[in-house]
C-alpha cells in the first residue's frame, strides 16, 4: 500500500516560492540574452542542455512498452510544446516581463476549456463564469484599441493555448505510464521538433549567450522539481496563490533592471485572470477531482 505524504501547508508555501524564485531567474537571464539568437535557436539550445538532466531516467525509458497511440500522442504534446517554448521566447525579448507573466497564468484556463471539450469534463455555470473573468483579465491586460499590440503580445496569446493543450496531452498520459517518463518523452520530442527550426535560422552563439542558456536549463529544471515538491507537500488550493508572487517580482526586476515602466493594468488583469484560476482549483478540490494545473505547470 502506497503511505501518503504528510501535508505540510507551510512548507507547501516554501517551495512554490522557491518555484517562483527559480522562474523569475529563467525570465531575467533570457531577457538579458536579448533578441540576437532567432527564438528557435535558443529554445533548441536550451532543451539541448536540458537532455543532460535527463539520464537518471534511461532505465524508465528503457523499460517503457508504449502503444502506438502513445507515442502519437507524446509526438502531439512534443510539437505543440516546442511552438509554445519557441513563441514564448519571441515574446520575452519583446514585450515586458510583467505582461509575459500575466499573460502565461492564461494556460490554466485554456485547459478548463479544453479539458470540457476534449476529456468530458462538466463546464459548470461556476466554471463558465470563471473562465470569462480570465478572459476578462487578459483584456485589461491588452486593452485593445487603447494601446499597440505587437507580436510579442499575440505570441504569448497563442503560447498560452498551445501550452495548455501540451498539459491536457501530458494528463492524459500521466494516467498510462510513470510521471518520468512523461517528462523525458517530453524534452525529447521538444529537442527534436526544434532542431529543424534552429538549423533553419542557425546563429553561431557566443559562449556568453551558451552559458546563459545553459543557466536557463538549470533553473528551469530546479523550478519543475521544487514545484513537485510544494504540490506534495500541500494541496494546489494552497499553493497556487502563492504564484501570484511571480508577477510581484516580474514587475519589480522589469523596472529595475530593464527599465520597463510599471503597468498597473497588467498588474491587475494578472491578478483577475489568476483569481479566476485559483477558484477553479479550488472548485475542483471540492469536487475531489484536478484538471487545472497550477499557474507555473505549464512552462517549460
Amino acid at each position: 500500500m502506497k503511505t501518503a505524504h504528510p501535508q505540510s501547508p507551510v512548507t507547501g508555501i516554501f517551495w512554490m516560492v522557491v518555484t517562483g524564485l527559480c522562474f523569475i531567474c529563467v525570465t531575467a537571464l533570457v531577457k538579458h540574452m536579448g533578441p540576437r539568437l532567432p527564438s528557435s535557436e535558443a529554445a533548441f539550445i536550451r532543451y539541448g542542455f536540458g537532455l543532460v538532466f535527463l539520464l537518471p531516467a534511461i532505465g524508465a525509458l528503457r523499460a517503457a512498452k508504449l502503444s502506438r497511440r502513445q507515442w502519437a500522442l507524446f509526438s502531439v504534446r512534443g510539437g505543440l510544446h516546442a511552438i509554445g517554448v519557441i513563441l514564448w521566447f519571441y515574446a520575452m525579448t519583446r514585450i515586458s516581463i510583467a505582461e509575459v507573466t500575466a499573460m502565461n497564468y492564461l494556460a490554466p484556463i485554456y485547459v478548463t476549456v479544453g479539458a470540457a471539450l476534449f476529456l468530458g469534463e462538466t463546464l459548470a455555470l461556476r466554471r463558465i463564469i470563471a473562465v470569462v473573468l480570465g478572459l476578462v483579465g487578459a483584456a485589461i491586460i491588452l486593452r485593445p484599441g487603447f494601446r499597440e499590440l505587437t507580436g510579442g503580445h499575440f505570441a504569448m496569446l497563442i503560447a498560452a493555448v498551445v501550452f495548455g493543450g501540451a498539459y491536457l496531452l501530458a494528463k492524459v498520459l500521466a494516467d498510462e505510464v510513470r510521471p518520468s517518463v512523461v517528462v523525458a518523452m517530453m524534452s525529447l520530442f521538444v529537442t527534436l521538433f526544434l532542431a529543424p527550426f534552429a538549423l533553419a535560422s542557425w546563429i553561431t552563439p557566443t559562449w556568453e549567450e551558451i552559458g546563459i542558456l545553459a543557466a536557463v536549463a538549470c533553473f528551469a529544471t530546479a523550478g519543475h522539481y521544487t514545484m513537485t515538491l510544494a504540490f506534495a507537500a500541500a494541496p494546489l488550493t494552497v499553493t497556487q496563490p502563492v504564484t501570484f508572487l511571480q508577477l510581484v517580482w516580474a514587475t519589480a526586476l522589469g523596472a529595475i533592471a530593464f527599465a520597463e515602466p510599471i503597468d498597473i493594468w497588467v498588474v491587475l488583469g494578472g491578478a483577475v485572470i489568476l483569481g479566476s484560476v485559483t477558484f477553479i482549483t479550488w472548485r475542483e478540490a471540492m469536487l475531489k477531482r484536478q484538471i487545472t494545473p497550477a499557474a507555473p505547470a505549464t512552462k517549460f
